[in-house]
């Protein structure tokens, strides 16, 4: 069954690790035949959740910016896969916004049950990336359906393109193959 992959690109720097990372991802879920569709956040107006709950009621939120138009596309789609850089052992404030603007969609049939995380960080160590995969639990624990079906985490890369022969781009490879 070809299913519709939705991967969100929340780096600041395009081309960044974490982009690549994504890529990869794609890569291999394209090989195996399933649709996908990657956004980046670059360029993107997403405003701050206002806390106003409007949402809640109408399944819409009151800001009315590019958050809109990405939550349609998680409502819809599959699989959600987020690619972030760590950032003081945390995702990236555009990640964290973004999932902060997705509340609207709490109350609805959310089509979505496969959550994928792709992480890079400067440091190495495995604990890096715990913020950021709690960060993401939390959102996925919301959504009772859902689960948080793997990680893929690059250490030890700072600068564009010092992923290029990191073993993380075969793993995201792989784990997009199987998504």
């Amino acid at each position: 069954m070809n299913k519709k992959i939705l991967i969100i690109k929340t780096s600041p720097r395009k081309g960044g690790n974490s982009d690549t990372l994504a890529d990869e991802f794609a890569k291999g879920a394209t090989q195996s035949g399933n649709n996908v569709e990657t956004i980046s956040l670059i360029g993107k107006t997403i405003n701050f959740c206002r806390g106003c709950l409007v949402c809640q009621q109408t399944q819409q939120c009151v800001i009315k910016d590019d958050a809109v138009f990405i939550a349609e596309k998680v409502l819809n789609a599959d699989v959600i896969v987020w690619a972030t850089p760590v950032y003081y052992y945390s995702c990236s404030g555009q990640m964290k916004t973004l999932i902060d603007r997705l509340n609207p969609l709490y109350p609805t049939d959310y089509q979505f049950r496969d959550v994928y995380l792709l992480a890079t960080a400067a440091e190495e160590e495995p604990t890096t990336v715990e913020g950021t995969e709690k960060v993401l639990q939390g959102w996925v624990e919301c959504f009772e359906k859902s689960t948080l079906k793997g990680i893929v985490f690059a250490g030890g890369v700072n600068n564009i393109g010092e992923i290029a022969e990191h073993k993380a781009l075969k793993e995201a490879f792989e784990m997009g193959r199987k998504s």
